[in-house]
């Protein structure tokens, strides 16, 4: 299983985007990784040392879990809907040739972020520090994103009107993108050893810096949604200014201003 058939993998499945646009970088994003993952498992799972292997089987996890959550908030939460109704861009002014772009785009930013799992295999390495460091850390982000979905949704159950504030988002407002952000670097951080040549390591900076710069991205959309819902809750001010956007202990309070940021 080489990056090229990956590619392709994740073409076909990323392509329900062309029923809904969004879908290229929702649920597109979710199943493409897992099927990732699982042609990862089915092409090199019988030779892979464990840490890769459990590499593997967290990559269909996180893909999984994600898709099924945003499949299940887009059917059941008529505020989220409404939402991406008036805020994401639903690519009815897109013509098919640049709607076809963004297809290929996201798919190809798929297997580049998956690349290091990927690279590691082909090469039949055996696992070292680092492997086991990134597996570690990528756990720790599908627990962290996980948690926080779960989070966000009880809050919001008690108190619809309300923004987030506890547990998890007193320590940072985007944990889930922080958990999302954790879980990319335990896979970079994974393959580090076993990249080889210029064109290995490239497609896995490029996959890792394209994520992170789409969290960031989310995050600046987040910001500038609540500051209209919440601008005028003096609350909401002070939390603003005591907590993070989206990485703890870092003094980073907004991006906002941060135009170049379209993720």
């Amino acid at each position: 299983m080489g990056f090229l058939l990956l590619f392709l993998l994740a073409l076909v499945v990323s392509s329900i985007g062309f029923r809904k646009f969004v879908w290229f970088i929702s649920l597109g994003y979710g199943f493409s990784i897992a099927a990732l993952g699982v042609a990862l498992l089915v092409s090199f799972g019988p030779a892979a040392n464990p840490v890769s292997l459990l590499m593997c089987l967290l990559l269909v996890a996180y893909g999984l879990r994600l898709g099924v959550y945003l499949l299940l908030r887009e059917r059941r939460s008529a505020a989220y809907n409404k939402v991406m109704a008036t805020q994401a861009n639903d690519g009815s002014g897109l013509s098919r040739p640049v709607q076809a772009l963004v297809w290929a785009t996201v798919a190809l930013m798929y297997v580049c972020q998956v690349s290091p799992v990927l690279f590691r295999l082909q090469a039949r390495a055996g696992f070292d520090a680092l492997t086991v460091v990134g597996a570690a850390v990528m756990l720790v982000g599908i627990v962290l994103e996980s948690a926080a979905d779960l989070q966000k949704s009880a809050q919001k159950r008690l108190d619809p009107r309300r923004f987030c504030d506890k547990g998890l988002f007193s320590f940072v407002r985007c944990p889930n993108y922080l958990g999302e952000l954790l879980c990319w670097t335990g896979v970079f951080v994974s393959g580090v050893t076993a990249l080889h040549g210029p064109w290995q390591w490239l497609a896995a900076i490029a996959g890792y810096l394209a994520i992170a710069y789409v969290m960031f991205g989310g995050a600046r959309r987040l910001e500038i949604r609540q500051n209209k819902n919440y601008g005028d809750d003096p609350e909401y001010q002070a939390y603003v200014r005591r907590v993070p956007i989206i990485l703890p202990f870092v003094p980073l309070y907004s991006v906002e201003r941060y135009e170049w940021l379209k993720g």
